[in-house]
């Protein structure tokens, strides 16, 4: 499988390229070259797999021969051995709940299996991997928690102060040996800004062996695609359409979906649902993408500006605001909106979402207020309500049985050191 760049389609790169490098060296994004459709047969015996089972399918038809079948099988039953529940909410509405890995978020799923794929990818090399990730909330733990003393990779976590919850604060910064972790003085969008930067500069790429692990890196999309596959293999649609609604952020997840509608999987539509940073939900309304500055919201990995997958979406759709109305839906939800659904949801349902699943519920109800029973929808909840006690308890006026996981970082030592957000300082910290 050949990899171009969102800026250039005519330099191919190999996909341990493209991994390694985690952004292109003109600062564009890696795309596949071609996004190869699965078999009809799989769709049809599909049902009756495991996981793991459509995970590797999936992975080995998408990467081809780009790693060794029994590697990818390896790093497919390493990664994902935890379960993801499809929960029926009503008739017609489901939840897919993928915060039941080892941080209880959805990027488990990404930074698992990035870890094991990139371990083995610098197999022999004489010199440390080094990954910058800039995290809104639950990338930053997930990044350390897979990568957590994978030998031969180091990683640097940029978060912004005081802009994350007490729990996914303590979830990255408490961690040690490999992972060193940056407070930056600032928004998630410095922090992605100075990842960002380091990668195009001159002086850091001549000493340092940089990559990504946010979804800027096409290794991060190719495990998203999975659970999309999986959720429709389980579903109990009948004769109706399916659609998914996705709570989004830097858009990586709902990319995923898409690629995996690209290989064949029948969605009828992707519901792109946002809180207060709502610069897509605006693009669709007006056809103008302006970049914003990000808004501090109760759902708080969902707090981005200018999110960086939206290249990739552009391309995938050859920059028409009209192809992409056909496959996505987008809208936003205010803060008040979202616990008024978390109480709502639990009284009427006895379903208890987190602040970004309760968003892609609302996106969900929004969108399925047009259609009442004729469609099915799935909506993805990316993280354990318990990381939200504090706001989803005052909904629902119960306490949130917290898992061992996450109670027993709240007695460890913070560990972030405090930096600007001026680059300069970010690089002298690096170049040290």
């Amino acid at each position: 499988m050949k990899f171009y760049s969102t800026r250039n389609k005519n330099k191919f790169v190999s996909f341990q390229q493209a991994v390694l490098k985690g952004l292109a060296d003109d600062g564009g994004l890696f795309m596949p070259a071609i996004i190869p459709q699965m078999e009809s047969r799989f769709f049809a015996e599909m049902k009756n797999k495991t996981f793991q089972e459509i995970a590797w399918l999936v992975g080995k038809n998408l990467l081809q021969d780009d790693i060794p079948e029994n590697v990818l099988q390896a790093i497919v039953e390493e990664s994902f051995d935890f379960d993801v529940p499809l929960v029926r909410i009503t008739d017609n509405i489901y939840v897919l709940e993928l915060f039941h890995g080892p941080t209880l978020a959805f990027k488990d799923f990404a930074a698992r299996f990035m870890s094991r794929l990139m371990s083995y990818f610098i197999r022999g090399a004489n010199k440390n991997l080094i990954i910058l990730v800039a995290t809104s909330g639950d990338t930053g733990s997930a990044v350390a928690n897979g990568f957590y003393e994978i030998p031969g990779i180091d990683v640097i976590i940029l978060y912004p102060s005081g802009k994350i919850s007490m729990l996914q604060e303590k979830q990255i910064a408490t961690m040690d040996k490999n992972i060193k972790v940056l407070e930056i003085d600032g928004t998630f969008d410095d922090c992605q800004r100075l990842v960002k930067q380091a990668f195009v500069d001159s002086d850091l790429k001549e000493k340092l062996w940089l990559t990504s692990a946010n979804s800027i890196n096409i290794a991060r999309l190719v495990p998203q695609t999975f659970y999309y596959f999986y959720a429709f293999s389980k579903l109990d649609k009948g004769n109706k359409d399916v659609i998914f609604s996705v709570p989004c952020g830097n858009f990586g997840n709902l990319t995923g979906g898409l690629f995996a509608k690209e290989m064949g999987l029948s969605v009828s539509k992707f519901i792109a649902a946002t809180n207060a940073n709502d610069v897509i939900p605006q693009y669709f309304q007006t056809g103008a993408y302006i970049p914003q500055s990000s808004k501090k919201t109760i759902s708080n990995a969902m707090d981005v500006g200018d999110p960086s997958n939206w290249d990739r979406i552009m391309d995938l759709y050859a920059n028409s605001l009209e192809k992409l109305k056909q496959d996505i839906f987008s809208t936003s939800f205010t803060d008040e909106k979202t616990k008024e659904t978390i109480r709502q949801v639990f009284c009427e349902n006895s379903y208890i979402f987190d602040p970004h699943g309760a968003v892609g519920y609302l996106g969900l109800k929004k969108y399925m207020e047009k259609f009442q029973n004729e469609v099915c929808g799935i909506t993805l909840a990316t993280a354990h309500p318990a990381k939200f006690s504090d706001i989803v308890e005052n909904e629902i006026k119960e306490k949130i049985e917290m898992p061992s996981c996450l109670s027993d970082c709240l007695d460890k030592e913070k560990k972030s050191i405090m930096l600007s957000r001026d680059f300069d300082a970010f690089k002298d910290f690096l170049m040290s």
